[in-house]
């Protein structure tokens, strides 16, 4: 099994933050696909955000070269606290693909969230 430089395995994780409260989202739940030849999305796990809007390892398994989606479920996370309900329900769900070659090495995928705006980036 490969590790990265700290001697732990490879893995994929994210962290969510509600830029419009500027608190951690918790509970969004996120699902992390891998897509097959045919580019159809199988998926390889699920979770929820923690109390700090993160998920440390989504993997769960050895970390194996291709394009990977995660899908959020922005709707069912606690991205209302402080905002009108029908702001919040913008955005229902966010799906990123990316595309992993390096597989000695983690990916981090952070997701930045108003209601009205989003981002993401690859973090380290």
């Amino acid at each position: 099994m490969a590790q990265t430089g700290n001697g732990t395995p490879p893995t994929i994780s994210t962290h969510v933050l509600d830029t419009g409260s500027g608190r951690p989202a918790s509970g969004v739940h996120v699902s992390l696909y891998k897509l097959g030849e045919d580019d159809r999305p199988i998926r390889m796990t699920q979770a929820m955000t923690d109390a700090d809007g993160r998920i440390r390892d989504l993997l769960e398994r050895p970390l194996s070269a291709g394009v990977y989606r995660l899908e959020f479920n922005i709707q069912g996370g606690r991205l209302r606290d402080g905002a009108a309900s029908e702001e919040a329900a913008f955005f229902e769900r966010v799906s990123v693909d990316l595309r992993v070659e390096d597989t000695s090495r983690s990916y981090h995928v952070p997701l930045l969230l108003s209601p009205f705006s989003l981002m993401t980036y690859r973090g380290s």
